[in-house]
């Protein structure tokens, strides 16, 4: 059964990793995701409002696919754990018609970017 209010909206994204537990403990300690581990080779997360997926791979591609920005009402604050928890900053903070961003490029060499309005 098709969950109500669910068509045509993005509804899971798939990350492909070389390290599931270095990419949950990036993530965790960033943004507090969640995570149910479905053998040794996949990990669903969950932000609270989105669910997606970790699947263990052997070659990672990171570049050229959609940019998956996240929410946070505290921008700098944001940064400050994205660099704590070893994620490069590719981006600074600046802004753009209706709010502030940046990006970051996480330990598995993906690129997301983070805004606020605040």
């Amino acid at each position: 059964m098709a969950a109500e209010g669910a068509d045509r909206k993005i509804d899971y994204i798939e990350f492909n990793v070389q390290d599931i537990e270095r990419t949950k403990h990036f993530y965790d300690e960033v943004f507090a995701w969640t995570f149910t581990d479905y053998g040794p080779d996949y990990c669903e997360f969950g932000d609270g409002r989105l669910t997606g997926g970790f699947a263990k791979t052997h070659t990672v591609t990171p570049k050229g696919g959609p940019l998956v920005i996240l929410y946070c009402s505290d921008l700098e604050a944001a940064l400050s754990r994205v660099e704590k928890a070893g994620g490069q900053i590719s981006r600074p903070i600046f802004d753009f018609p209706g709010g502030r961003r940046f990006h970051f490029i996480d330990p598995e060499g993906y690129e997301l970017g983070v805004w606020s309005n605040a």
